[in-house]
């Protein structure tokens, strides 16, 4: 299966979470936000996302301040 990370071809095998895919990838840290297709995936949800054929991930670091 491919998915796009951050527009990078990925190739993973199937079924696999979003939190497994990052978690793989070393990518799984405090402070960090994802978009699935272009909508925010809670990371509450991240356990329990199965990734899709042709899914489109962006993550980014999260910044705080005002």
């Amino acid at each position: 299966m491919h998915v796009l990370l951050n527009d990078e071809r990925q190739e993973c095998d199937m079924p696999l979470t979003v939190a497994a895919f990052l978690s793989q990838r070393q990518l799984l840290t405090p402070g960090v936000a994802l978009a699935l297709n272009h909508q925010i995936l809670p990371r509450s949800r991240w356990e329990e996302h199965h990734l899709e054929e042709g899914d489109h991930l962006l993550l980014f670091q999260v910044i705080a301040g005002g």
